[in-house]
């Protein structure tokens, strides 16, 4: 007996297939639904496959070739399956069977692929998705900081530091403590007036008109005085405006401490001798216009008759003073000498963006900060925690 299997879309093709090869004597066995496995059910259909013998006695051949091309079959005659034992597996069989296995193994590998790119993609989701959220972060911190009047420079310069060190999931709170932490490192330490090594020490300020110098040393000489019981005077070369010679003295007068007008060099130089024994000297210089050069000479000049190691210099602004103003007064001290940076009237302004400005602008140290008239209770050292916060902080 001579047993086949035929596939096809319907079952009534496979029978034609069948008895086109077997002849009209072939009986059918066996029928089932074959549908395809795995990944190729979503591009196959299901196939019949009719599994049909014939006595092998029969010339199945020479029927066929007597066979129309075009017939009906009188009723099939259908035959129980045949047992594994009965039947051997054409070749043509054991053939569909390897591809099949073959195909398989290609779907298991695609399968593989399609979850390993999936996972790719989940993952690139997540840190694509944690960046975004550090972003959204970064860019209210930025936002505030450029409310607060930081400069753009300064504020890109900041974010671009800290976000090479942020990890992909930081929280808000640690985003927001590595920009604090990034501020008070440029703020610096404040350097103030200290009486350790050589005195007596001659302490020069400088500045515009207006922004409060007398008053800021009458404070800082009062602590000197009343705190560390330091032996100080005070020097005025700010002969233009007689109501600052008045000023100086009056608190001269309630401290206890000497005051000396000096106009030119070789007075200034014969300061040094007669305070020779103080402690600390502080000097009022006049309040010239930063554009007028010849000016600045004059100051340049006095302050030059003290010798480097003796001498320094607070270069002391205003925080109401705008931007583009300080940027051009700090440039114009800066061909004179290195100094120190004291901030006045702090009270008179809601933000302290500008510290944080002209302080990267300069590199010069942070010192002293002014926030009130009383003397000497209204001033400080700068404190760059508290600066920074305020910073980050809304108003």
């Amino acid at each position: 007996m001579i047993i086949k299997k035929f596939q096809a879309n319907t079952e009534t093709e496979a029978i034609i297939l069948a008895k086109e090869e077997l002849g009209k004597d072939a009986i059918v066995m066996n029928i089932k639904t074959i549908s395809p496995k795995g990944f190729y059910k979503l591009f196959r259909k299901p196939l019949v496959e009719v599994t049909a013998a014939i006595d092998d006695n029969i010339s199945y051949k020479n029927d066929k070739a007597a066979t129309p091309k075009k017939q009906t079959f009188p009723d099939v005659i259908y035959d129980e399956p045949a047992s594994s034992s009965q039947a051997a597996e054409p070749n043509h069989g054991k053939e569909s069977s390897a591809i099949e296995e073959k195909l398989n193994n290609l779907q298991n590998l695609l399968e593989k692929q399609i979850v390993e790119k999936e996972t790719i993609k989940e993952d690139k989701k997540e840190k694509v998705k944690a960046a975004s959220k550090n972003l959204a972060c970064i860019q209210l911190i930025y936002n505030q900081l450029i409310l607060n009047e930081v400069d753009e420079k300064y504020a890109n310069q900041i974010i671009s530091e800290i976000e090479g060190t942020l990890k992909k999931d930081s929280s808000m709170d640690n985003i927001l403590s590595s920009i604090y932490q990034k501020i008070v490192l440029k703020l610096g330490q404040p350097n103030t007036i200290s009486l350790k090594g050589k005195t007596p020490k001659f302490i020069f300020f400088i500045g515009p008109t207006g922004v409060g110098k007398t008053t800021t040393i009458a404070k800082i000489a009062s602590k000197f005085k009343v705190e560390e019981k330091a032996k100080v005077a005070f020097l005025t070369s700010d002969t233009y405006r007689i109501a600052a010679v008045e000023q100086l003295r009056t608190y001269a007068n309630i401290l206890g401490i000497p005051l000396k007008v000096v106009y030119n060099i070789d007075e200034m130089e014969q300061s040094r001798k007669e305070f020779a024994d103080f402690d600390v000297v502080f000097v009022d210089t006049a309040g010239r216009s930063h554009r007028n050069k010849y000016q600045r000479d004059d100051i340049e000049g006095l302050m030059k008759a003290i010798p480097e190691n003796e001498r320094e210099i607070y270069l002391v602004l205003s925080a109401t003073t705008k931007y583009r103003d300080l940027v051009t007064i700090t440039e114009a001290y800066s061909e004179m000498v290195g100094y120190n940076l004291i901030f006045t009237k702090l009270d008179e302004t809601s933000s302290v963006g500008n510290l944080f400005n002209i302080r990267m602008l300069t590199n010069a140290p942070l010192s002293y900060a002014t926030f009130g008239q009383d003397v000497p209770d209204d001033i400080d050292r700068i404190d760059p925690q508290s600066i920074a916060k305020q910073l980050l902080r809304g108003h």
